[in-house]
């Protein structure tokens, strides 16, 4: 067998494997719903964060109007 071969075998194992997991096990009753959270006021002016954001969407999370040439993503 190539290395392809004895990966596709490991992997179709590992499934079957779990597929008879997941049937064995016992049926999880549903979970309660979480209680919503109260809506969050808006930011005020002070804590208003820059929101400049980059090419792969993250956001700035430095305070508006920051004195830093470069912005802080996440």
């Amino acid at each position: 067998m190539s290395k392809m071969d004895n990966l596709r075998a490991m992997r179709e194992a590992r499934y079957e494997a779990a597929q008879k997991l997941a049937k064995s096990a016992p049926a999880k009753p549903a979970a309660p719903d979480r209680p919503t959270s109260a809506p969050q006021p808006a930011a005020t002016a002070a804590e208003a964060l820059c929101g400049h954001r980059n090419m792969s969407g993250r956001t700035c999370t430095r305070e508006h109007g920051h004195a830093a040439k470069s912005h802080r993503y996440s």
